[in-house]
This record gives C-alpha cells, sequence and structure tokens, in this order.
C-alpha cells in the first residue's frame, strides 16, 4: 500500500478519491495474497523471501516511477524489460542524470527505506503460526476486498469502462493501481485473442471545410478506395482472431476518391518524423523556413500527435497508421510482420527508390530491425551503419548534418521516397548537456522564456536550419514542385518538465502559452505538408480535427496508391469520412466537440447540440478502432489478406 500511495502521490493527474479508495481494496488483496502464499514457506527462510520480494517490488515500482517522469507515459512491465538495454547503453549520461539527480535520490530513498527497516528488525517481529483458520481468515480478506472494489466500480460508470470494455492500461495505473493494472493486462491479453466488434451504422459526414476556391472541372466520377478482398474466402484459412478482424473490415464502407486523389503521383515524399517537435516553435521570425511550410502548403489548424509510447509509439503511428496498443512493443513487434500497407510498401509497388533515416545509434528501439522491414528499398541507415560518414559525434547529433549528407544519395532519382527520424530536439535542454542549445543559444537567449525552454527552442532551431537547406537543394535542383515534404512530430516535449503529473508542467505550459489541463490539450501539434507547387495555389486550410493515424491513408490518396480505406483506423483528410482524433486513453475529439474519459463527459462545440446517442455512437467507433489497432498487433494480419504479395 505503501509503493502505490508513493507512486500515487509522484503521478497522480487528478483527484485521489475515490481512486484511493480502489487502490486500499485491491492491495488488501493482492497483499493477502502474497502474504497467504508466503506462509507456506519455512520460517527460516521466510524473512529472505520477504525482503527478496519487497526488493523486486519496490525496483518495479520506482522503474514505472523514474520513467513516467522522463517520458510522461505509464510503461507496462514487458515494455520496460524490453527498452531497458536501450535505455542503459544508448541515454546513460541522461539516466544517470535522472536517478541521481536530487528529486531522484529522494525517490530511491523513499521507495526502498521500508526494506531498510524490514531488514533490521524482522527478526524481532513474531512470527506468526499459520494455522488453517488463519490461512482461511486471509482468503477471505482477499476475496471480500475483491468483490467490494469490483462491485463499487460496476456501479460508477467513469470507472467501470477503463476497468472493462475501455480499458487501457495507464489509466489502469492512475485508476486502480500498479498491482491491478498489472493483473488486468494480463487478462486482457488472454481476452484479445478473441476480439468482439460491436455494430453501428458508420454514417459520412460532409467533407471537411477547405477554405479554397475551385475552379469548374469537368464532371469526375469518383470510386471506392478498396481492393479486391474476398473476405469469405480469407475466412475459410484463418484463425478465430483474423476472422473477427475479417468481420469487421468487411462491414465498413469505403470512402470514395476525390479531388485530391492522385494530386501528388509519381512525385517525390519526403516523410519526417521530428523528435519532440511542436506547433509553439512556428515563428515568422524565429524559424521562417517552419512558418513558410506550414502556412503555404495545407493548413492543418487542429492536429494531435497521441504520446501513447514515446519516440517508438509516435513513429508507429506515423509508419503505421495505427495506436501502439502494445506500448512500446508495438514496433518492434513489426520486425516479424509482412508490412505491406506502409507508404514505403505502397510505394515501392509505384517502383520508387526509398530510404529511411536516422543521425542516432541505429539499433536503438531495434530500428535496425524494423526500418529495414518498412518497405524502402534501400533499407535503413543510422549513426553506426553509414550514418557516421555524414554527421559529427555529438549529443544530440545534428539534423542539419543529416539532411546535407543524405540529400545526394537519392536527389536524383527518378522518384524517391525517403523517411527521416531526427534527434536534434531531444531532451535534455541545458547548454552543459546538449551540444546544439550551446550552439544555437544566441539566437533564444532574448527570449521572454525560462532557460529551459529557451533550450528546447534552441535545439529545434537545428530542424529549422537543417529545412532551410533542404528546400533550397530541392529548389536549385529544380525538383521543389514535384516533392511534397511531410512533418509530424513522435511526440510533445516531454522533457521540459522534472515534475511528474500533467498538472505541474509547468515549462510545457509556458511554451504552450496556457495551463495543460488534458491530454488531447497536451498533445496538440501542427502537421506539415508543403511543396513548392501548392504556394501556387489558393491557400488550403483543414479545419477539423486530424490526427498522426490520419497521415498514412492520406498520403495513400494524395499519391494515387492501391489502398483500401477500410483497413486503415485513420481516414484520407479530403474524403467525406467523419473526422475522429482519439487516444489510448479513450478521449476523442470530432467537429462536434470533445469527450474526456477522465470526467466521462462531452463537451460541444460553441453552437453545437448532440444528443446522448451521438456520444454513445462515436465511444462505439472509437472501440471498434482500438479493438482492430490490438488485433492487427497480436497478427500478421496484413499478410492474411495478401500473402502473394
Amino acid at each position: 500500500l505503501y509503493l502505490e500511495i508513493l507512486l500515487k502521490f509522484h503521478t497522480a493527474s487528478k483527484a485521489w478519491l475515490p481512486e484511493l479508495f480502489f487502490i486500499f481494496l485491491f492491495t488488501l488483496l493482492h497483499a493477502s495474497l502474497l502474504y497467504l502464499l508466503t506462509s507456506f514457506i519455512p520460517e527460516k527462510f521466510r524473512i529472505k523471501t520477504n525482503i527478496l520480494l519487497m526488493i523486486l517490488f519496490s525496483t518495479l515500482f520506482i522503474a514505472i516511477d523514474f520513467i513516467y517522469a522522463q517520458f510522461k507515459v505509464f510503461y507496462d512491465p514487458t515494455t520496460i524489460l524490453a527498452g531497458t538495454a536501450d535505455l542503459f547503453t544508448h541515454f546513460f549520461h541522461a539516466t544517470y542524470t535522472l536517478v541521481f539527480s536530487h528529486n531522484g535520490i529522494r525517490k530511491l530513498l523513499l521507495y526502498f527505506s521500508p526494506i531498510v527497516f524490514y531488514a533490521l528488525f524482522s527478526k524481532r517481529i513474531q512470527q506468526i503460526d499459520f494455522l488453517p483458520k488463519r490461512r482461511l481468515f486471509l482468503s477471505l480478506i482477499a476475496i471480500t476486498s475483491y468483490l467490494s472494489a469490483y462491485l463499487f466500480i460496476q456501479s460508477q460508470p467513469l470507472y467501470a469502462r477503463p476497468y472493462t470494455t475501455e480499458y487501457n492500461y495507464a489509466t489502469a495505473v492512475e485508476d486502480f493501481g500498479l498491482f491491478t493494472a498489472m493483473r488486468l493486462d494480463l487478462e486482457h491479453v488472454q481476452k484479445n485473442k478473441n476480439i468482439t466488434f460491436e455494430t453501428i451504422e458508420e454514417t459520412p459526414t460532409p467533407a471537411p471545410v477547405i477554405e479554397e476556391t475551385i475552379e469548374e472541372k469537368e464532371e469526375i466520377v469518383y470510386v471506392e478506395n478498396k481492393l479486391d478482398i474476398d473476405f469469405k474466402k480469407k475466412k475459410e484459412n484463418a484463425n478465430e482472431l483474423e476472422r473477427q478482424l475479417d468481420d469487421y473490415v468487411a462491414s465498413l464502407t469505403p470512402t470514395l476518391t476525390n479531388d485530391f486523389t492522385g494530386k501528388f503521383e509519381d512525385k517525390n515524399l519526403i516523410l519526417i518524423t521530428a523528435e519532440a517537435f511542436s506547433a509553439e516553435l512556428i515563428d515568422p521570425t524565429l524559424t521562417p523556413t517552419l512558418y513558410r511550410l506550414a502556412n503555404k502548403g495545407i493548413q492543418f489548424t487542429d492536429y494531435y500527435q497521441p504520446a501513447s509510447a514515446g519516440t517508438t509509439g509516435g513513429e508507429y503511428e506515423i509508419l503505421f497508421g495505427s495506436l501502439p496498443m502494445n506500448g512500446g512493443m508495438a514496433l518492434k513487434n513489426t520486425q516479424y510482420f509482412h508490412n505491406q500497407m506502409t507508404i514505403a510498401s505502397l510505394l515501392s509497388k509505384k517502383g520508387y527508390t526509398g530510404y529511411a533515416f536516422h543521425n542516432n545509434d541505429y539499433t536503438f528501439y531495434d530500428r535496425n530491425i524494423t526500418h529495414n522491414n518498412l518497405g524502402y528499398s534501400e533499407g535503413f541507415m543510422g549513426y553506426g551503419n553509414g550514418m557516421e560518414e555524414y554527421v559529427e559525434d555529438h549529443w544530440p547529433q545534428s539534423d542539419l548534418e543529416m539532411f546535407q549528407g543524405t540529400f545526394p544519395l537519392y536527389s536524383d532519382e527518378e522518384k524517391f521516397n525517403v523517411y527521416y527520424m531526427t534527434v536534434s530536439g531531444h531532451n535534455g535542454y541545458s547548454i552543459g548537456e546538449n551540444y546544439l542549445v550551446e550552439k544555437h543559444w544566441d539566437r533564444v537567449s532574448e527570449l521572454p522564456y525560462s532557460d529551459i525552454v529557451k533550450g528546447y527552442i534552441a535545439a529545434n532551431l537545428d530542424l529549422e536550419d537543417a529545412l532551410t537547406w533542404l528546400v533550397d537543394a530541392l529548389e536549385e535542383k529544380g525538383i521543389a514542385d514535384d516533392t511534397l515534404i511531410v512533418l509530424s512530430a513522435d511526440h510533445f516535449p516531454y522533457g521540459l518538465d522534472d515534475g511528474d503529473s500533467l498538472q505541474e508542467s509547468t515549462y510545457l505550459s509556458e511554451l504552450y502559452g496556457y495551463a495543460v489541463n488534458n491530454y488531447l490539450e497536451r498533445d496538440h501539434n501542427r502537421l506539415i505538408m508543403w511543396s513548392a507547387s501548392l504556394e501556387k495555389e489558393e491557400p488550403m486550410i483543414i479545419n477539423t480535427p486530424t490526427f498522426s493515424l490520419d497521415i498514412l491513408p492520406t498520403l495513400a490518396n494524395l499519391f494515387g496508391c492501391e489502398w483500401d480505406s477500410r483497413l486503415f483506423i485513420g481516414r484520407d483528410i479530403f474524403s467525406t469520412a467523419e473526422p475522429l482524433v482519439f487516444n489510448t486513453g479513450y478521449d476523442w475529439k470530432t467537429n462536434q466537440g470533445t469527450y474526456l474519459s477522465s470526467t466521462g463527459l462531452f463537451y460541444p462545440n460553441e453552437g453545437i447540440e448532440v444528443d446522448e446517442a451521438y456520444v454513445e455512437r462515436m465511444r462505439t467507433i472509437v472501440r471498434n478502432k482500438m479493438n482492430y489497432a490490438q488485433g492487427i498487433e497480436d497478427t500478421d494480419y496484413f499478410y492474411h489478406l495478401f500473402p502473394n504479395e
């Protein structure tokens, strides 16, 4: 109970009640069961066993605490174990600073002091003889506490949903405690083997509002964006989960082609996932190239990049058009899949030459494996397998140097498709620990911000310089009109704040210019889609909600790929598909308003009135999409659909 309360105290992002009541009851359950199990251990080994268990649990809790402080997300134990080697080998200095800072040492003492106390005084504590009736009493405590918690939760829809139909690991940690979240996670791993989709009629809405003057055109016949898939036949040799997914996809209505279908067919693509990028970096004076790209291309005024699993989660959203339901393991697990529906694979079918680049260590997050399985014809290059020829060895590595070094590799290709994962904006924003902050400090020193916010902006000025160089190079090469640059963040700048909880994001709120109160506010951002050819047209403004999962289907449409809109969780933003943004915590937003799972309330936009049926319908759609996201992670679904590709 002490460990649960300590973690709650360090990470709480909402009221403690009734969450503390749930944590207390569930802790009675888990502690009684553990106490019952250790009662069967011989007395001479019992104290040592208890100390060993206490060390194990304290280590687990403080790992969760430190990781949340660093990444502002609760990682499940599997993700932690999978990423520990990466964390200590590639970010040893950052990890060391986090753990052995003043705040880190305080946490170490708090989490481990009870173990020292128990070790010193355990022999003075009278050992209980575990008679059968005492074991029965422990069993009754466990059963009673579980039933009490379960019944109370079921009577409260706000908590019943995250416990059952809208389960999410991070929300479960907040609401019910770490041990309960781990137990629920194990339960849902089993349930996910047989996902159930709810039936609902998905009614299309009018096309997004685009402020553009379109000249009269000849009448165009629009057709459905779908592939010739015989789902009935596919189900004959499928497992139960694949059959569930087949039924769900087949039930969806495909979107239609539109005026933007094939707009960039046979043109070049440069897709950029920018480390810790934020909309607030865009400034006409300080970052004129970012400002140009954001305002002279397609303008996205209500864009979101859900932060669910750090950088690897953000990459997964952009590259696969899905949410990382298995946390940090989502992207790593794609190394075992046939990734036919990435933009790299789709454009490779059209004869594109493809490259994937990263200016940090090429093995981090297993990118040397996963990024060689995305469909880029020339594979992946990072620091350690080629990038070191172009980028100097300092921290963080320069985006400008990466762009300058790699541009000649693809710029003469007839059609190229390039992916960049940048690193210059990575956290650690003080002059002493960040080479790029020191390099660009003179450009930010007079800004009206705290030093850490200035440092964040300074680090990202290397991205500004890189884009300036890239645009100039494209124009000098004469291919700026024939190249589309697409840029999104991987996540919000979580490295700005040492404070753990959402409400303690002092520097993030300073950067944003408003207090951050929920995850959608935190994850707002700006998507860039720019080509020099767009500057010759009337501005296109997308003012409906969009998010990272919309990038892949939108690009498939713009580049005239053969694709099936039913297979993607996001939407082609130029289609008539209903605008919808959501995250792994079941918060969502449409053009009608915003739903926050933390309150269980829908907040309509000004002048909008909706009934409860609309809210329930959208909640069901989100649940179905989340189940689909989970399903395609748990099976090589696209290989099931296209085994011959």
